[in-house]
């Protein structure tokens, strides 16, 4: 028997998009290329939306 949920499943969609921070595991915070917080940039939060980090929990948020 096959549970409900698995007959509706799908994989994530990936999306393909140049993410213009990286985690800093030093500090614990997603930084720009540049050194500087991410979260502080208020361009790339109103396109983004927020600077969610990947490191540990999916809901995170730097912001």
């Amino acid at each position: 028997m096959q549970p409900f949920a698995l007959n509706y499943a799908r994989p994530a969609v990936e999306l393909e998009a140049a993410i213009p921070y990286v985690y800093d595991a030093g500090q614990q915070l997603n930084v720009l290329r540049d050194g500087r917080v991410a979260a502080c940039d208020f361009a790339l939060l109103r396109e983004f939306g927020t600077t969610t980090s990947t490191a540990g929990s999916k809901t995170h948020f730097d912001d």
